[in-house]
Protein backbone atom coordinates (compact mmCIF):
# COMPACT_ATOMS: atom_id res chain seq x y z
CA UNK A 1 0.00 0.00 0.00
CA UNK A 2 2.82 2.41 0.92
CA UNK A 3 4.66 2.06 -2.40
CA UNK A 4 1.45 2.01 -4.45
CA UNK A 5 0.25 5.27 -2.91
CA UNK A 6 3.78 6.73 -3.18
CA UNK A 7 4.02 5.92 -6.90
CA UNK A 8 0.55 7.31 -7.62
CA UNK A 9 1.18 10.59 -5.77
CA UNK A 10 4.57 11.18 -7.35
CA UNK A 11 3.12 10.59 -10.81
CA UNK A 12 0.19 12.87 -10.09
CA UNK A 13 2.37 15.67 -8.67
CA UNK A 14 5.29 15.48 -11.11
CA UNK A 15 5.68 19.24 -11.54
CA UNK A 16 5.84 19.92 -7.81
CA UNK A 17 8.25 17.00 -7.33
CA UNK A 18 10.46 18.26 -10.16
CA UNK A 19 10.65 21.76 -8.63
CA UNK A 20 11.83 20.34 -5.29
CA UNK A 21 14.27 17.94 -6.99
CA UNK A 22 15.69 20.71 -9.21
CA UNK A 23 16.46 22.94 -6.23
CA UNK A 24 18.36 20.13 -4.53
CA UNK A 25 20.06 19.21 -7.81
CA UNK A 26 21.55 22.70 -8.26
CA UNK A 27 22.98 22.70 -4.74
CA UNK A 28 24.46 19.20 -5.10
CA UNK A 29 25.87 19.97 -8.56
CA UNK A 30 27.63 23.04 -7.20
CA UNK A 31 29.15 20.97 -4.39
CA UNK A 32 30.46 18.41 -6.91
CA UNK A 33 31.96 21.06 -9.20
CA UNK A 34 33.62 22.97 -6.35
CA UNK A 35 34.93 19.75 -4.81
CA UNK A 36 36.31 18.48 -8.13
CA UNK A 37 37.92 21.83 -8.96
CA UNK A 38 39.50 21.92 -5.48
CA UNK A 39 40.87 18.41 -6.10
CA UNK A 40 42.21 19.65 -9.43
CA UNK A 41 43.91 22.55 -7.65
CA UNK A 42 45.56 20.16 -5.20
CA UNK A 43 46.63 17.92 -8.05
CA UNK A 44 48.11 20.87 -9.95
CA UNK A 45 49.87 22.12 -6.85
CA UNK A 46 51.19 18.63 -6.18
CA UNK A 47 52.52 18.52 -9.73
CA UNK A 48 54.38 21.78 -9.15
CA UNK A 49 55.80 20.60 -5.84
CA UNK A 50 56.74 17.19 -7.22
CA UNK A 51 58.77 18.88 -9.94
CA UNK A 52 60.73 20.57 -7.15
CA UNK A 53 61.41 17.92 -4.55
CA UNK A 54 60.81 14.59 -6.20
CA UNK A 55 58.24 11.85 -6.11
CA UNK A 56 57.66 10.16 -2.75
CA UNK A 57 59.35 12.86 -0.68
CA UNK A 58 57.29 14.14 2.24
CA UNK A 59 59.89 16.42 3.81
CA UNK A 60 63.55 17.41 3.75
CA UNK A 61 66.08 17.96 6.51
CA UNK A 62 68.69 20.69 6.00
CA UNK A 63 70.92 23.06 7.91
CA UNK A 64 70.78 26.75 7.04
CA UNK A 65 73.91 28.18 5.45
CA UNK A 66 76.06 30.47 7.55
CA UNK A 67 76.20 34.05 6.21
CA UNK A 68 79.36 35.02 4.38
CA UNK A 69 81.38 37.44 6.54
CA UNK A 70 84.50 38.08 4.51
CA UNK A 71 85.83 38.36 0.97
CA UNK A 72 87.85 35.19 1.56
CA UNK A 73 84.71 33.22 0.69
CA UNK A 74 84.88 34.37 -2.92
CA UNK A 75 85.85 31.60 -5.34
CA UNK A 76 89.50 31.53 -6.43
CA UNK A 77 90.97 29.67 -9.36
CA UNK A 78 94.39 28.13 -10.02
CA UNK A 79 96.13 28.36 -13.38
CA UNK A 80 99.49 27.08 -14.56
CA UNK A 81 102.11 29.84 -14.48
CA UNK A 82 103.99 28.58 -17.54
CA UNK A 83 100.88 28.31 -19.67
CA UNK A 84 99.72 31.68 -18.42
CA UNK A 85 102.94 33.30 -19.62
CA UNK A 86 102.50 31.73 -23.07
CA UNK A 87 98.89 32.94 -23.41
CA UNK A 88 97.68 29.35 -23.79
CA UNK A 89 93.94 28.76 -23.32
CA UNK A 90 93.23 27.28 -19.92
CA UNK A 91 90.26 26.31 -17.79
CA UNK A 92 89.71 25.93 -14.09
CA UNK A 93 86.73 24.65 -12.09
CA UNK A 94 85.67 25.66 -8.62
CA UNK A 95 83.23 23.19 -7.02
CA UNK A 96 81.26 24.56 -4.09
CA UNK A 97 78.58 23.22 -1.82
CA UNK A 98 75.39 25.05 -2.72
CA UNK A 99 72.61 26.40 -0.55
CA UNK A 100 73.13 24.87 2.89
CA UNK A 101 75.71 23.90 5.44
CA UNK A 102 76.68 20.29 5.15
CA UNK A 103 75.44 17.58 7.50
CA UNK A 104 77.34 14.46 8.44
CA UNK A 105 76.25 11.43 6.43
CA UNK A 106 75.52 9.72 9.74
CA UNK A 107 72.62 12.16 10.16
CA UNK A 108 70.78 10.20 7.48
CA UNK A 109 70.79 7.12 9.73
CA UNK A 110 69.63 9.21 12.69
CA UNK A 111 66.71 10.57 10.66
CA UNK A 112 65.90 7.10 9.37
CA UNK A 113 65.64 5.84 12.98
CA UNK A 114 63.02 8.41 13.99
CA UNK A 115 59.48 7.27 14.66
CA UNK A 116 57.22 7.64 11.65
CA UNK A 117 60.03 7.69 9.06
CA UNK A 118 59.65 5.04 6.36
CA UNK A 119 62.85 5.85 4.47
CA UNK A 120 65.41 8.62 4.03
CA UNK A 121 68.29 9.36 1.72
CA UNK A 122 71.01 12.00 1.58
CA UNK A 123 72.07 14.18 -1.33
CA UNK A 124 74.75 16.78 -1.99
CA UNK A 125 73.98 19.94 -3.94
CA UNK A 126 76.95 21.53 -5.71
CA UNK A 127 77.60 24.53 -7.90
CA UNK A 128 80.46 24.48 -10.37
CA UNK A 129 81.99 27.72 -11.65
CA UNK A 130 84.25 27.27 -14.66
CA UNK A 131 86.72 29.84 -15.99
CA UNK A 132 87.86 29.07 -19.53
CA UNK A 133 90.03 31.30 -21.72
CA UNK A 134 93.38 33.03 -22.24
CA UNK A 135 95.23 34.99 -19.61
CA UNK A 136 98.09 37.38 -20.46
CA UNK A 137 101.26 37.78 -18.49
CA UNK A 138 101.00 39.53 -15.17
CA UNK A 139 97.25 39.10 -14.96
CA UNK A 140 97.56 36.77 -11.97
CA UNK A 141 100.07 36.89 -9.21
CA UNK A 142 102.08 33.77 -8.47
CA UNK A 143 101.24 31.92 -5.27
CA UNK A 144 104.44 30.60 -3.64
CA UNK A 145 102.44 27.78 -2.07
CA UNK A 146 100.71 26.69 -5.26
CA UNK A 147 103.59 24.71 -6.79
CA UNK A 148 104.15 26.93 -9.79
CA UNK A 149 100.52 27.86 -10.37
CA UNK A 150 99.03 31.31 -10.48
CA UNK A 151 96.00 32.27 -8.48
CA UNK A 152 93.36 34.96 -8.57
CA UNK A 153 89.92 36.06 -9.59
CA UNK A 154 88.89 37.56 -12.91
CA UNK A 155 89.46 41.19 -11.99
CA UNK A 156 89.82 44.21 -14.21
CA UNK A 157 87.72 42.96 -17.13
CA UNK A 158 84.27 43.72 -18.42
CA UNK A 159 81.70 40.91 -18.58
CA UNK A 160 79.50 40.61 -21.66
CA UNK A 161 75.85 39.48 -21.54
CA UNK A 162 76.99 36.06 -22.78
CA UNK A 163 79.22 35.62 -19.72
CA UNK A 164 82.48 36.37 -21.56
CA UNK A 165 84.97 38.67 -19.84
CA UNK A 166 87.34 40.79 -21.94
CA UNK A 167 89.88 43.47 -21.23
CA UNK A 168 92.12 43.95 -18.21
CA UNK A 169 94.65 41.51 -19.70
CA UNK A 170 92.18 38.62 -19.92
CA UNK A 171 89.79 37.07 -22.41
CA UNK A 172 87.77 34.25 -20.95
CA UNK A 173 84.34 32.74 -20.34
CA UNK A 174 82.65 32.32 -16.96
CA UNK A 175 80.18 29.44 -16.86
CA UNK A 176 78.38 27.93 -13.93
CA UNK A 177 76.10 24.94 -13.61
CA UNK A 178 74.69 22.73 -10.91
CA UNK A 179 75.60 19.16 -10.01
CA UNK A 180 73.64 16.95 -7.67
CA UNK A 181 75.17 14.00 -5.88
CA UNK A 182 72.49 11.34 -5.55
CA UNK A 183 72.48 8.14 -3.53
CA UNK A 184 72.17 5.56 -6.29
CA UNK A 185 71.30 2.79 -3.80
CA UNK A 186 67.90 4.42 -3.14
CA UNK A 187 66.54 5.59 -6.49
CA UNK A 188 62.97 5.99 -5.20
CA UNK A 189 63.77 9.19 -3.27
CA UNK A 190 65.34 12.49 -4.22
CA UNK A 191 64.96 15.13 -6.93
CA UNK A 192 65.93 12.83 -9.80
CA UNK A 193 62.57 11.10 -9.31
CA UNK A 194 60.86 14.25 -10.59
CA UNK A 195 62.39 13.56 -14.03
CA UNK A 196 61.98 10.70 -16.46
CA UNK A 197 64.86 9.05 -18.24
CA UNK A 198 63.99 9.73 -21.87
CA UNK A 199 67.25 8.44 -23.33
CA UNK A 200 69.72 5.91 -22.01
CA UNK A 201 69.34 4.67 -18.45
CA UNK A 202 69.47 5.76 -14.84
CA UNK A 203 72.09 4.77 -12.28
CA UNK A 204 72.61 1.18 -11.25
CA UNK A 205 72.63 0.51 -7.51
CA UNK A 206 76.20 -0.81 -7.87
CA UNK A 207 77.49 2.49 -9.31
CA UNK A 208 78.04 4.11 -5.93
CA UNK A 209 81.41 5.57 -6.95
CA UNK A 210 81.34 5.22 -10.73
CA UNK A 211 82.32 8.05 -13.06
CA UNK A 212 78.93 8.23 -14.75
CA UNK A 213 76.46 11.08 -15.12
CA UNK A 214 72.81 11.68 -16.01
CA UNK A 215 72.29 15.03 -17.74
CA UNK A 216 69.19 17.18 -17.79
CA UNK A 217 67.74 17.37 -21.28
CA UNK A 218 67.79 21.19 -21.49
CA UNK A 219 71.39 21.39 -20.30
CA UNK A 220 72.42 18.57 -22.64
CA UNK A 221 70.84 20.40 -25.58
CA UNK A 222 72.48 23.69 -24.62
CA UNK A 223 75.94 22.16 -24.26
CA UNK A 224 75.47 19.65 -27.10
CA UNK A 225 75.99 16.68 -24.81
CA UNK A 226 75.25 13.29 -26.32
CA UNK A 227 74.43 9.92 -24.82
CA UNK A 228 77.64 7.91 -24.55
CA UNK A 229 79.77 11.05 -24.59
CA UNK A 230 81.65 12.57 -21.70
CA UNK A 231 81.49 15.68 -19.58
CA UNK A 232 84.41 16.96 -17.52
CA UNK A 233 84.05 18.33 -14.00
CA UNK A 234 87.18 19.47 -12.21
CA UNK A 235 89.40 17.48 -14.61
CA UNK A 236 87.36 14.28 -14.03
CA UNK A 237 85.64 12.80 -17.07
CA UNK A 238 82.17 11.32 -16.58
CA UNK A 239 80.40 9.13 -19.11
CA UNK A 240 76.88 10.27 -19.98
CA UNK A 241 74.62 7.25 -19.40
CA UNK A 242 71.23 8.95 -19.50
CA UNK A 243 69.24 12.05 -20.40
CA UNK A 244 66.50 13.07 -17.94
CA UNK A 245 63.46 15.20 -18.74
CA UNK A 246 61.52 16.88 -15.89
CA UNK A 247 57.89 15.84 -15.51
CA UNK A 248 57.04 19.53 -15.16
CA UNK A 249 58.85 22.76 -14.51
CA UNK A 250 62.63 22.90 -14.29
CA UNK A 251 65.13 20.17 -13.51
CA UNK A 252 66.54 19.80 -10.00
CA UNK A 253 70.10 20.10 -11.37
CA UNK A 254 71.99 20.24 -14.64
CA UNK A 255 73.95 17.06 -13.93
CA UNK A 256 73.44 14.12 -11.58
CA UNK A 257 76.35 11.99 -10.39
CA UNK A 258 76.79 9.34 -7.66
CA UNK A 259 76.95 10.82 -4.16
CA UNK A 260 80.49 9.61 -3.42
CA UNK A 261 81.78 11.29 -6.57
CA UNK A 262 80.11 14.56 -5.57
CA UNK A 263 81.66 14.34 -2.12
CA UNK A 264 85.10 13.80 -3.65
CA UNK A 265 84.79 16.71 -6.10
CA UNK A 266 83.80 19.16 -3.36
CA UNK A 267 86.12 17.79 -0.65
CA UNK A 268 83.02 16.97 1.40
CA UNK A 269 83.75 13.40 2.44
CA UNK A 270 80.85 11.82 4.31
CA UNK A 271 78.80 15.02 3.97
CA UNK A 272 75.34 15.80 2.56
CA UNK A 273 73.36 19.01 2.20
CA UNK A 274 69.85 17.60 2.07
CA UNK A 275 68.12 14.55 3.53
CA UNK A 276 64.96 13.48 1.73
CA UNK A 277 62.41 11.81 3.99
CA UNK A 278 59.38 9.65 3.28
CA UNK A 279 56.91 9.28 6.15
CA UNK A 280 55.31 5.93 6.92
CA UNK A 281 51.93 7.66 7.20
CA UNK A 282 51.17 10.69 5.05
CA UNK A 283 48.57 11.81 7.62
CA UNK A 284 51.22 12.10 10.34
CA UNK A 285 53.76 14.29 8.54
CA UNK A 286 53.44 17.16 11.03
CA UNK A 287 54.18 14.78 13.92
CA UNK A 288 57.21 13.30 12.14
CA UNK A 289 58.49 16.82 11.46
CA UNK A 290 58.26 17.71 15.15
CA UNK A 291 60.01 14.48 16.16
CA UNK A 292 62.96 15.10 13.82
CA UNK A 293 63.35 18.73 14.91
CA UNK A 294 63.26 17.69 18.55
CA UNK A 295 65.72 14.81 18.33
CA UNK A 296 68.17 16.19 15.75
CA UNK A 297 69.14 19.69 16.80
CA UNK A 298 70.35 22.37 14.45
CA UNK A 299 68.33 21.13 11.50
CA UNK A 300 65.46 22.63 9.56
CA UNK A 301 62.64 20.33 8.50
CA UNK A 302 60.55 21.49 5.56
CA UNK A 303 57.39 19.68 4.48
CA UNK A 304 55.46 19.87 1.25
CA UNK A 305 52.81 21.85 3.14
CA UNK A 306 55.43 24.46 4.05
CA UNK A 307 56.46 24.71 0.44
CA UNK A 308 52.86 24.85 -0.74
CA UNK A 309 52.40 28.03 1.29
CA UNK A 310 55.02 29.74 -0.89
CA UNK A 311 53.33 28.93 -4.20
CA UNK A 312 51.97 32.11 -5.76
CA UNK A 313 50.43 33.09 -9.07
CA UNK A 314 47.03 32.35 -10.56
CA UNK A 315 47.17 28.77 -9.20
CA UNK A 316 47.34 30.07 -5.65
CA UNK A 317 44.60 32.64 -6.26
CA UNK A 318 42.27 30.09 -7.84
CA UNK A 319 43.01 27.61 -5.05
CA UNK A 320 42.12 30.20 -2.41
CA UNK A 321 38.88 31.03 -4.20
CA UNK A 322 37.93 27.37 -4.53
CA UNK A 323 38.69 26.57 -0.90
CA UNK A 324 37.16 29.68 0.67
CA UNK A 325 34.63 31.42 -1.57
CA UNK A 326 33.64 28.18 -3.31
CA UNK A 327 33.17 26.31 -0.05
CA UNK A 328 30.99 28.96 1.56
CA UNK A 329 29.03 29.47 -1.64
CA UNK A 330 28.31 25.73 -1.76
CA UNK A 331 27.16 25.75 1.85
CA UNK A 332 24.93 28.77 1.29
CA UNK A 333 23.34 27.24 -1.83
CA UNK A 334 22.80 23.91 -0.07
CA UNK A 335 21.19 25.55 2.95
CA UNK A 336 18.93 27.57 0.64
CA UNK A 337 18.07 24.46 -1.40
CA UNK A 338 17.20 22.45 1.72
CA UNK A 339 15.13 25.28 3.12
CA UNK A 340 13.24 25.81 -0.15
CA UNK A 341 12.64 22.06 -0.49
CA UNK A 342 11.27 21.96 3.04
CA UNK A 343 8.98 24.94 2.53
CA UNK A 344 7.71 23.62 -0.81
CA UNK A 345 6.99 20.23 0.72
CA UNK A 346 5.20 21.85 3.65
CA UNK A 347 3.19 23.99 1.24
CA UNK A 348 2.28 20.93 -0.80
CA UNK A 349 1.03 19.19 2.33
CA UNK A 350 -1.13 22.21 3.16
CA UNK A 351 -2.75 21.94 -0.27
CA UNK A 352 -3.53 18.29 0.46
CA UNK A 353 -5.46 18.99 3.68
CA UNK A 354 -8.65 17.42 2.37
CA UNK A 355 -6.79 14.32 1.16
CA UNK A 356 -4.94 13.67 4.41
CA UNK A 357 -7.92 14.63 6.54
CA UNK A 358 -10.04 12.07 4.67
CA UNK A 359 -7.36 9.40 5.14
CA UNK A 360 -7.31 10.08 8.86
CA UNK A 361 -11.09 9.88 8.93
CA UNK A 362 -10.78 6.47 7.27
CA UNK A 363 -8.47 5.30 10.07
CA UNK A 364 -4.97 6.30 9.01
CA UNK A 365 -2.86 7.26 11.98
CA UNK A 366 -0.78 10.43 11.99
CA UNK A 367 2.44 8.35 11.93
CA UNK A 368 1.31 6.62 8.74
CA UNK A 369 0.52 9.90 7.03
CA UNK A 370 3.88 11.29 8.17
CA UNK A 371 5.74 8.26 6.79
CA UNK A 372 3.97 8.71 3.47
CA UNK A 373 5.02 12.38 3.25
CA UNK A 374 8.62 11.62 4.31
CA UNK A 375 8.79 8.79 1.74
CA UNK A 376 7.73 11.12 -1.03
CA UNK A 377 10.28 13.74 0.10
CA UNK A 378 13.12 11.19 0.17
CA UNK A 379 12.28 10.05 -3.35
CA UNK A 380 12.30 13.69 -4.45
CA UNK A 381 15.67 14.07 -2.75
CA UNK A 382 17.09 11.02 -4.53
CA UNK A 383 15.82 12.29 -7.86
CA UNK A 384 17.41 15.64 -7.09
CA UNK A 385 20.63 13.85 -6.15
CA UNK A 386 20.66 11.95 -9.45
CA UNK A 387 20.10 15.18 -11.38
CA UNK A 388 22.71 16.97 -9.28
CA UNK A 389 25.30 14.25 -9.88
CA UNK A 390 24.63 14.39 -13.61
CA UNK A 391 24.95 18.19 -13.66
CA UNK A 392 28.05 18.08 -11.44
CA UNK A 393 29.77 15.50 -13.65
CA UNK A 394 28.90 17.58 -16.70
CA UNK A 395 30.37 20.69 -15.08
CA UNK A 396 33.56 18.85 -14.06
CA UNK A 397 33.87 17.44 -17.59
CA UNK A 398 33.59 20.93 -19.10
CA UNK A 399 36.32 22.26 -16.77
CA UNK A 400 38.60 19.33 -17.67
CA UNK A 401 37.96 19.76 -21.39
CA UNK A 402 38.65 23.48 -21.28
CA UNK A 403 41.74 22.85 -19.07
CA UNK A 404 42.45 26.50 -18.26
CA UNK A 405 46.15 27.20 -17.79
CA UNK A 406 47.23 28.44 -14.38
CA UNK A 407 50.61 29.87 -13.46
CA UNK A 408 52.54 28.86 -10.36
CA UNK A 409 55.69 30.37 -8.96
CA UNK A 410 57.61 29.25 -5.91
CA UNK A 411 58.56 31.92 -3.40
CA UNK A 412 61.34 32.04 -0.84
CA UNK A 413 61.20 29.35 1.85
CA UNK A 414 64.05 30.83 3.81
CA UNK A 415 65.86 27.54 3.84
CA UNK A 416 69.28 28.80 2.84
CA UNK A 417 71.09 31.11 0.52
CA UNK A 418 68.55 32.22 -1.89
CA UNK A 419 65.85 30.11 -0.30
CA UNK A 420 63.44 28.02 -2.25
CA UNK A 421 64.71 25.77 -4.94
CA UNK A 422 66.91 28.45 -6.36
CA UNK A 423 69.13 28.30 -3.32
CA UNK A 424 68.47 24.84 -2.16
CA UNK A 425 65.05 25.34 -0.62
CA UNK A 426 62.96 22.25 -0.11
CA UNK A 427 64.48 20.36 -2.97
CA UNK A 428 68.10 20.96 -2.08
CA UNK A 429 69.70 21.34 -5.51
CA UNK A 430 70.20 24.86 -6.73
CA UNK A 431 68.34 25.98 -9.79
CA UNK A 432 68.84 29.35 -11.35
CA UNK A 433 65.64 29.09 -13.38
CA UNK A 434 63.36 27.96 -10.58
CA UNK A 435 61.85 31.42 -10.19
CA UNK A 436 60.28 31.13 -13.65
CA UNK A 437 56.52 30.72 -13.57
CA UNK A 438 55.24 27.26 -14.45
CA UNK A 439 52.13 26.69 -16.54
CA UNK A 440 49.81 24.02 -15.13
CA UNK A 441 46.64 22.77 -16.81
CA UNK A 442 43.66 22.63 -14.45
CA UNK A 443 41.54 19.49 -14.36
CA UNK A 444 38.48 18.63 -12.27
CA UNK A 445 38.66 14.97 -11.24
CA UNK A 446 35.57 13.58 -9.52
CA UNK A 447 36.34 11.01 -6.84
CA UNK A 448 34.13 8.25 -5.50
CA UNK A 449 34.06 10.08 -2.15
CA UNK A 450 32.52 13.10 -3.88
CA UNK A 451 29.76 10.95 -5.34
CA UNK A 452 29.11 9.38 -1.93
CA UNK A 453 28.87 12.85 -0.39
CA UNK A 454 26.42 13.88 -3.13
CA UNK A 455 24.19 10.87 -2.42
CA UNK A 456 24.33 11.62 1.31
CA UNK A 457 23.33 15.23 0.64
CA UNK A 458 20.43 14.05 -1.52
CA UNK A 459 19.13 11.81 1.28
CA UNK A 460 19.70 14.59 3.83
CA UNK A 461 17.78 17.03 1.65
CA UNK A 462 14.90 14.58 1.34
CA UNK A 463 14.83 13.99 5.11
CA UNK A 464 14.84 17.72 5.83
CA UNK A 465 12.03 18.31 3.33
CA UNK A 466 10.18 15.30 4.76
CA UNK A 467 10.60 16.68 8.27
CA UNK A 468 8.91 19.92 7.22
CA UNK A 469 6.11 18.10 5.43
CA UNK A 470 5.71 15.43 8.12
CA UNK A 471 5.44 18.04 10.84
CA UNK A 472 2.69 19.81 8.87
CA UNK A 473 0.89 16.55 8.12
CA UNK A 474 0.99 15.42 11.74
CA UNK A 475 -0.95 18.51 12.77
CA UNK A 476 -3.86 17.77 10.46
CA UNK A 477 -7.17 16.52 11.90
CA UNK A 478 -10.16 14.82 10.23
CA UNK A 479 -12.18 17.97 10.87
CA UNK A 480 -9.81 19.90 8.64
CA UNK A 481 -11.07 17.97 5.65
CA UNK A 482 -14.70 18.80 6.53
CA UNK A 483 -13.90 22.50 6.93
CA UNK A 484 -12.12 22.49 3.56
CA UNK A 485 -15.20 20.85 1.94
CA UNK A 486 -17.50 23.49 3.47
Amino acid sequence: MFFTYLRRELRRRRKAALVVASGLALGIALVIVVSSVSSGMEKAQGKVLQSLYGLGTDMTVTKAAAPANSTSDRPRFNFDAKDSDSDKEQSSDRVMVQGFQTLASSTVSKVDAQKGVADSVGGLSLQVIRINGQFTRGQFKQDPNSGGSRQGGPGGGQQSPEGRVEGGGANFDVNNYTVYGTDVTKPALGPLTSSKITSGRTFKTSETNAKVVVADTSYAKEKKLKLGGTVTVKSVKYKIIGIATPDSGDAAANLYIPLQQAQTLSDSKNKVTTIYVKASDSQQIAGVKSTIQKNISGTTVTTSADLADTVSGSLSTASDLASSVGKWLSIAVLVAAFLVAGLLTSSAVSRRVREFGTLKALGWKSSRVTRQVVGEAIVNGLVGGALGIALGLAGAYVVTEISPNLQAQLGNTGGGQGGGPGGGGFGGPARQTASKALDVALTAPVSVNTIVIAVALAVAGGLIAGAFGGWRASRLRPADALRRVE
